[in-house]
């Protein structure tokens, strides 16, 4: 027997009507049309489905077996369907965000406080990119959205950039370094660097500076929260190089010196990674409006 889903919404139409003529205008159809569909399911049935013989008709025991079966699997179809127009006009989707780097959880989530209400029908879920290939992640469709300070050439792949931020050193107050304009590489060779637990590549004080210059620091230490190294770094156990907008949290503390670092005022660009085909999502474009803006407003709070 070979049902499909008009044959379920006409037995629950015909239900909920009591009669062929007035299903007949719930499905905007004409009643010879619909009499004749209910003929062609009943003969693939074997039986009848409607005692034809009552006012209004009723549905016999075959019937009442598929209005079961209508009760059930439609709400899901209607559902399905209802889904389906929200994903075309852009009300809904999915955003899951793989992470790069630590530090973004700071600004991250006022962004993300803000588009929860703007798009409340979006399912969104962070993934801390460090844990796992988060590049050919996206292009394998399990994340839609990858937050990193690395562009790279990668096919169907787009960078949307964000903002632009400065690596900044943090020492305690008293550091000899406090009376200088910027922080050169040689000033890391007899200091404890606290970093977080990521390799160098992904390390803005490696990348930006020692490792081009070939200078290491006396040691490292490492700590996976912000504000864990910003207690050691008050504390005297070691100097630090962090985003800007991390640093709004010591503005004007006593315990903390921050300095550029140089020479040149060295500045880095964050992006957000997409497939091509993501980019013109109405909520994945106001999501990139947000990353764009809202972290500015926590780098004027550090400056």
């Amino acid at each position: 027997m070979y049902v499909e889903v008009k044959h379920l919404r006409t037995i629950r139409a015909i239900q909920q009507a009591g009669g062929l003529g007035r299903a007949a205008e719930m499905l905007n159809m004409t009643q010879s049309a619909l009499s004749h569909q209910v003929a062609a399911l009943e003969d693939q049935a074997g039986m009848e489905l409607f005692v034809r013989r009552s006012k209004p008709m009723r549905l016999s025991a075959a019937g009442i077996r598929m209005l079961r079966a209508a009760e059930r699997i439609l709400p899901e179809i209607d559902a399905m369907e209802e889904e389906f127009r929200a994903l075309r006009s852009g009300k809904t989707g999915r955003l899951h965000i793989a992470i790069e780097c630590h530090a973004c959880f700071d600004w991250l989530f006022p962004v993300l406080e803000l588009f929860r209400h703007a798009w409340p029908e979006v399912d969104v879920d962070i993934r801390a990119g460090l844990a796992f290939e988060a590049m050919p992640a996206l292009n394998r469709e399990e994340v839609d959205l990858v937050i990193s300070s690395d562009p790279v050439e990668l096919p169907g792949v787009i960078f949307n950039p964000l903002f632009d931020y400065l690596p900044t050193f943090v020492a305690p107050a008293g550091h000899p370094n406090c009376g200088k304009p910027f922080v050169s590489a040689e000033d890391f060779r007899d200091e404890t660097l606290i970093t977080y637990p990521v390799g160098r590549d992904k390390l803005d004080v490696f990348t930006e500076l020692l490792t081009p210059a070939k200078v290491e620091p006396r040691a490292q230490r490492t700590a996976e929260l912000t504000a864990v190294i910003l207690m050691l770094v008050g504390s005297g156990r070691g100097v630090a190089v962090l985003p800007d907008w991390v640093l709004r949290e010591v503005k004007g503390n006593r315990d903390y010196v921050t300095l550029p670092l140089g020479p040149g005022n060295i500045s880095k660009r964050l992006y957000a990674a997409t497939r091509e085909e993501d980019v013109a999502k109405p909520y994945m474009a106001h999501f990139l409006r947000l990353g764009r803006s809202e972290p500015v407003k926590l780098q004027r709070a550090a400056r």
